[in-house]
């Protein structure tokens, strides 16, 4: 396989309205996921947290970005004193309190306006749009950790996914910024490069370390680690949901780069 390809800052796989649409369907199949469960079930891939406590931080995490639109918050809202941050302990009752604390967030960008400037706890104060996909990633995230704490599995739909990785690249843009954190080595690129026939253009993400952390290279450097395979494959990973070994990633280059990357950059 060729490192050669179209190394450029890919464009979000989603526009706004079909993130909307995949926030509140993501957050509805965490809720059917979870209806019935035994609220005490361990999340193996978040540790020491519960079903229940999976589902509480997905709903409040909602309702805290809703109230934070809402606001045109200019400053972070307290966690605790989210307007019904709490989840029921009813069964039915907290099955539509997930399921509302998505349709929340639609509501008030709508209201508000999807290009509202609104704090951000990552950076300076970012479009009231930015949240609905930080929103929508976050569930995308969680419901995975709740598929594999119940063994159902996990195969994400493949623009989903992709969106997801340059959303999360973007957020550890804003992450890093400004700080001294070395994620790559210098002179070093490292490709992320998507392997779905779905995909009307192929979807490649190639990165390196740069003075303010990690930026997006239109070409890669000689010292280059290419890390291939299905967008759904490639979003688990990063977030350390599935192991490389549990996939079919192929990767071409110093392994042990992309190994480094992943213990340095946690979700």
């Amino acid at each position: 396989m060729s490192l050669e390809g179209s190394c450029h800052r890919p464009m979000p796989a989603l526009d706004l309205k079909a993130q909307c649409t995949a926030l509140v369907n993501q957050t509805n199949a965490l809720a059917d996921l979870t209806r019935g469960v035994d609220p005490s079930t361990p999340v193996p891939t978040c540790p020491e947290w519960s079903i229940a406590n999976l589902m509480t931080h997905v709903g409040r995490g909602h309702r805290w970005a809703a109230a934070m639109i809402q606001g045109q918050a200019t400053e972070e809202l307290d966690w605790k004193s989210v307007p019904e941050g709490r989840l029921p302990k009813d069964p039915e009752q907290a099955d539509e309190w997930l399921r509302r604390s998505a349709r929340l967030i639609v509501e008030a960008v709508d209201g508000t306006g999807a290009d509202t400037p609104i704090w951000c706890h990552v950076g300076p104060p970012q479009p009231a749009r930015w949240w609905v996909r930080r929103r929508l990633h976050e569930a995308t995230a969680h419901g995975a950790d709740a598929a594999l704490a119940l063994g159902t599995g996990v195969s994400l739909p493949t623009e989903l996914a992709a969106d997801g990785i340059s959303e999360f690249v973007e957020f550890l843009t804003l992450t890093l910024h400004g700080t001294t954190a070395n994620v790559l080595p210098a002179g070093t690129t490292l490709i992320l490069r998507a392997t779905d026939h779905r995909l009307r253009a192929a979807y490649e993400w190639t990165l390196c370390q740069s003075a303010d952390g990690i930026e997006y290279r239109r070409k890669p450097f000689d010292n280059s680690t290419l890390v291939s395979g299905t967008c759904s494959d490639l979003f688990l990973v990063l977030l350390r949901r599935i192991a490389v070994k549990d996939t079919r990633i192929d990767i071409i280059g110093d392994s042990g780069v992309f190994e480094d990357w992943l213990a340095r950059t946690p979700y």
